[in-house]
């Protein structure tokens, strides 16, 4: 009897092993939901694939970024299973767990394996690395790994401040040829290969195959870094980013205060204001389209003084454009996208746009995000790199935009700006009065009031310009009015009265009893 239930557990083990391998259904799978991408014979030529950047990956070569084994080696089928099932933020590839069954994603991993013999050869073992458990952290930790970050060149191609912005990445292919960016350590919630310092010390021992990104495990075994240095460079690396991935926020305060504002990037005011996230993706409505935007997101800060507004915009860019350096990087861009989408390389300025209705809205309807209509135009603030300066105008949909004059004669109000780049982050404030002179053409602020508002950002070495740009949908911005003090000392002056008056009552009952008792 118990060997039967023995054999009966291991043939319906068995069975289970071989429902999860079945490659005829994850073909089935792989043709609706894979093939767009990643091609019908799994080498990254899908039709959408002439698009993107990064590539999609090519199956047939077998060379996977995120593995849990050494670099050069196969990928687990957890390895295969944790990049179907989450994705892999950063790049085009969504995470599908939520979307395909278990069984579905089993079968189309089994699938993909079909397309390379690598999976195939009986001499392959794959094993994951043994990984060790992270010593503490702390400010120490995150020192030495500071120094090690430099020791081993990170910098080179992530920089002195981590923002992806070090002196060869301009230069930097995968191993097909294509451009890649080196990755921007402020933004964790983007590693493709997960976010905590174990993970982050994970893609260190084992590289990113078919990237620049090398495995540092060689260094262990040279002893050049001991394996708790490695693990004190994740502990930095990790130290860069928020501890927790930002919330995007859909409204904006700006908060009133009393005097000047602050108009430099680095005033100490702005430490003080609440910073919003918004992030930001490629434009893909109208040609010339644009999948992969440098600018991924912007931060937004803002005050007010009851007469003008202010508003910081910070994000990071890998380069202050125009740059001819990455001139070469744009050149690869061509080579490997489809003709439609490509543009000659030039030296295009970075660019940032605030876009508002031309006037408040009384009810929920807004302008089309896309900068508007000939019929229904928006009110924009741009600033430019070169030359650096803000302006204002109103955009008749993305092909135009028109400048409102300043200056005598000129209809505009002007738009103050001071810039400042740095290690791969610009800072820049935009200022204006809240009221003008040109109701027509020109927002007028409103306090206590909710104003649409948008964001656009362009990329000069990334070859963003005109269409080709990152863009954020419609969210809004409240200029906040100072609570009256009357409003803390009210409630106050109630509740005493009341008080007062209950005790009163209290007092009177009591001497009508003693009256009466006597």
């Amino acid at each position: 009897m118990k060997a039967a239930f023995l054999l009966t557990a291991v043939l319906s083990t068995a069975a289970a092993s071989a429902a999860a391998q079945d490659t005829t259904a994850g073909h089935v799978v792989y043709t609706k939901w894979c093939a767009g991408c990643h091609g019908d014979q799994g080498d990254g030529k899908g039709a959408a694939g002439a698009y993107m950047l990064p590539r999609p990956r090519d199956f047939t070569g077998a060379v996977y970024k995120i593995r849990t084994t050494a670099s050069g080696q196969l990928p687990t089928d957890a390895d295969l299973m944790r990049a179907i099932d989450e994705g892999l933020p950063g790049s085009a590839m969504p995470a599908w767990k939520a979307r395909l069954s278990e069984a579905d994603r089993k079968n189309v991993m089994a699938y993909i394996k079909t397309f390379s013999s690598f999976f195939t050869d009986t001499t392959q073992h794959v094993v994951a690395l043994k990984f060790s458990s992270p010593p503490s952290g702390g400010g120490d930790a995150v020192k030495l790994g500071r120094q090690f970050y430099d020791s081993i060149h990170c910098n080179k191609c992530h920089g002195a401040d981590g923002r992806g912005d070090g002196p060869s990445a301009w230069d930097l292919k995968d191993d097909p040829g294509a451009p890649i960016f080196a990755a921007d350590l402020h933004q964790s919630w983007r590693f493709r290969g997960g976010s905590s310092v174990e993970e982050i010390y994970r893609r260190l021992r084992t590289g990113l195959d078919g990237t620049p990104m090398p495995s540092f495990s060689d260094l262990i075994d040279q002893k050049f870094l001991t394996d708790e240095q490695l693990w004190h460079l994740a502990q930095y690396v990790r130290s860069l980013s928020p501890e927790k991935p930002p919330e995007v926020r859909d409204v904006i305060h700006a908060h009133q205060i009393t005097g000047e504002l602050p108009t430099s990037p680095n005033d100490s005011a702005w430490s003080k204001v609440d910073s919003y996230y918004f992030p930001l993706v490629g434009q893909v409505i109208r040609k010339v389209r644009w999948f992969d935007p440098a600018v991924t997101a912007v931060w937004v800060q803002a005050l007010h003084n009851g007469k003008s507004i202010a508003v910081r915009l910070v994000w990071d860019d890998r380069t202050q454009s125009p740059d001819t350096l990455w001139l070469k990087f744009m050149r690869r861009q061509n080579q490997v996208l489809a003709d439609d989408d490509t543009v000659p390389p030039a030296l295009w300025p970075d660019q940032i746009a605030m876009q508002f209705p031309v006037k408040i809205p009384t009810g929920t309807d807004r302008p089309y995000f896309l900068m508007g209509t000939g019929s229904d135009p928006v009110y924009q603030w741009r600033w430019t790199s070169q030359p650096r300066r803000a302006v204002s105008g109103t955009a008749r949909g993305i092909d135009r935009f028109d400048t409102l004059a300043t200056g005598t004669g000129g209809k505009g109000t002007a738009v103050s700006s001071q810039a400042v780049f740095d290690h791969g982050q610009w800072r820049v404030v935009l200022s204006r009065a809240l009221a003008t002179g040109d109701s027509t053409h020109e927002l007028q602020f409103s306090i206590g009031r909710a104003i649409p508002v948008a964001f656009f950002a362009w990329d000069g070495s990334n070859g963003e310009h005109d269409s080709r740009m990152a863009v954020s949908t419609w969210y809004f911005l409240a200029l906040d009015q100072p609570t009256p003090p009357g409003t803390f000392i009210s409630p106050v002056i109630a509740m005493a009265v009341t008080l007062g008056l209950g005790m009163l009552v209290i007092a009177r009952a009591q001497r009508r009893k003693n009256s009466a008792n006597a």
